[in-house]
C-alpha cells in the first residue's frame, strides 16, 4: 500500500492513550504494534496479548522514512499503533508511516505511559472487608487493599501510585492504619514509607526483612510469624514463609492469603535475588515454607499474590487469585519431594529484574531516588518467579 493511491490527511497524526490501547486489548480486539524502541529494550520489555501483533524496527533506522521490508510487514487492513519509550519518537515515525498510506496512530507517552496504568477490582470474597487487588500491566506487579469498619491497610503499595490509594481510601470512607510489605522486593520501589508520611498510617515490615539492613528516616512497625494487625473488624494473621527472601512473609485476611512472592497463581518464587550462591539453599527453605505454612491451609483458601506474569491466565473479572486446591491439582512442584523441588525451581530462572540491586538498595533504605528515578528504575517486567513459562498444567 503506497501514498500513490490514498489521500492523506495533512494534520498530525493521531494518538491513542495507553488506557484506550489497554481497553481494545482487554476487548479482544486485533492490535497491531509498531515498535521502534532499541532491539534489547523490546526483548527485554514490551506489550503483548492473545490478540496482540508486534513488528520491532528501531527508529534511528526510520530517519530517512520507512524501508520496504518493514512496509511488507504492516497491515493495510488494521490501524497501525506506533510506540517508543516516552512518546515524541513514535509520533514522528507514524507520520512517515500515515505518508505511506496506511491507517495509524501513535501511543502517547510510549510505554512510560503503558508503565502508569494501574488498575482496580475488587475480589469477591467472603470475608468481613472489602479486598481489592491493584494491577499494574506493564510490571506484573500486584498491591492489595483492605477496608473493614473505616480502617484499611494496603499489602504492597508501589511508591508511584501512592496517589491512587488516598484517592480510593477517600472514595471508600476509610482511614489507612497500616501500609505493609510482604518483603524487601526487588522490582519496584515500596510505598509505605510515602504512605506513612502522607498519612496517618504504621509502614509494617517483617522483622526478618527489616534484619537485612533496614534503614528508614521514619519509625516502622516489625511484626513475626504469628501475631495480627487488627483492622476494623478483621485480623491479619502474620505467616513468616522465607525462601524467595529471608524475610518473605504472608499475610492471612479470613479466607485469602497474600502471599508476596511466595507462590503465584501460575509459578513458585525464585529462590536468588536475595543472596545468589545461596539459592538452592533458598529453594530448600522456600519448599519448607510451602509445605509447613502454606500447603495445610483450606482448599478454598485464596491465593492472592504479589506478582504476575505473562504465563498467568486472569480470572474471569481480570484479576490474578487462585484457589490452593486448584494449585495443587495443577502445579506440579507443590507436589515434588524436597529434592526434585529444589533442583527444579533452579534449573533454569530467568533473567533478574532489571536494576534489582538498585531497586533493593531503596527499598532498604540505602539509596533514596527522587520520584523520576525511581519510575524509571522499575521500568521493565518483574521475573520474580522461578521460571517464565507456567508451572500449571
Amino acid at each position: 500500500m503506497t501514498s500513490e493511491n490514498t489521500s492523506i490527511d495533512e494534520e498530525s497524526v493521531e494518538s491513542v492513550t495507553p488506557s484506550e490501547l489497554k481497553a481494545r486489548i482487554d476487548d479482544g480486539e486485533d492490535v497491531f504494534l509498531l515498535d521502534v524502541r532499541s532491539e534489547d529494550n523490546y526483548d527485554e520489555w514490551r506489550i503483548d496479548g492473545e490478540t496482540v501483533e508486534s513488528v520491532n524496527y528501531p527508529y534511528f533506522e526510520l530517519l530517512d522514512g520507512v524501508p520496504e521490508d518493514l512496509l511488507a510487514e504492516l497491515p493495510d487492513d488494521r490501524t497501525i499503533t506506533v510506540l517508543c519509550a516516552k512518546g515524541g519518537s513514535s509520533e514522528m515515525i507514524a507520520e512517515f508511516v500515515q505518508e505511506e498510506g496506511y491507517d495509524v496512530n501513535h501511543l502517547e507517552d510510549g510505554m512510560n505511559g503503558w508503565a502508569r496504568i494501574y488498575e482496580y477490582a475488587e475480589l469477591d470474597v467472603d470475608v468481613d472487608a472489602t479486598i481489592a487487588q491493584y494491577r499494574r500491566p506493564s510490571s506484573g506487579c500486584l498491591a492489595y487493599l483492605v477496608v473493614s469498619d473505616g480502617e484499611a491497610a494496603v499489602v504492597d503499595p508501589l511508591r508511584a501510585f501512592t496517589n491512587e490509594y488516598v484517592q480510593d481510601l477517600r472514595t471508600l470512607g476509610a482511614e489507612l492504619t497500616y501500609a505493609i510489605d510482604t518483603h524487601v522486593h526487588a522490582d519496584h520501589i515500596s510505598g509505605i514509607r510515602t504512605l506513612a508520611d502522607d498519612t496517618d498510617a504504621t509502614a509494617v515490615l517483617p522483622a526478618a526483612a527489616a534484619e537485612r539492613g533496614v534503614d528508614y528516616d521514619i519509625d516502622f512497625e516489625r511484626v513475626t510469624d504469628g501475631e495480627t494487625l487488627a483492622v476494623g473488624n478483621v485480623e491479619i494473621e502474620v505467616i513468616h514463609t522465607p525462601g524467595h527472601t529471608t524475610g518473605m512473609t504472608a499475610y492471612r485476611v479470613g479466607d485469602v492469603l497474600f502471599t508476596g512472592d511466595g507462590l503465584f497463581t501460575e509459578s513458585v518464587a525464585r529462590p536468588d535475588l536475595e543472596d545468589p550462591e545461596a539459592a538452592k539453599r533458598a529453594a530448600k527453605t522456600l519448599y519448607e515454607s510451602l509445605t509447613e505454612k502454606v500447603l495445610p491451609l483450606p482448599d478454598e483458601t485464596i491465593i492472592a499474590p504479589a506478582h504476575f506474569s505473562d504465563a498467568a491466565t486472569a480470572q474471569e473479572d481480570g484479576t490474578y487469585t487462585a484457589e490452593l486446591g486448584e494449585l495443587k491439582e495443577t502445579m506440579a512442584a507443590l507436589s515434588m519431594d524436597e529434592d526434585e523441588f529444589v533442583e527444579f525451581v533452579v534449573a533454569d530462572m530467568p533473567p533478574r529484574p532489571a536494576n534489582y540491586e538498585e531497586i533493593i538498595a531503596a527499598n532498604l533504605g540505602q539509596e533514596t531516588p527522587d520520584d523520576k528515578a525511581a519510575f524509571e528504575l522499575e521500568l521493565g517486567p518483574n521475573n520474580c518467579a522461578a521460571s517464565e513459562e507456567a508451572m500449571t498444567n
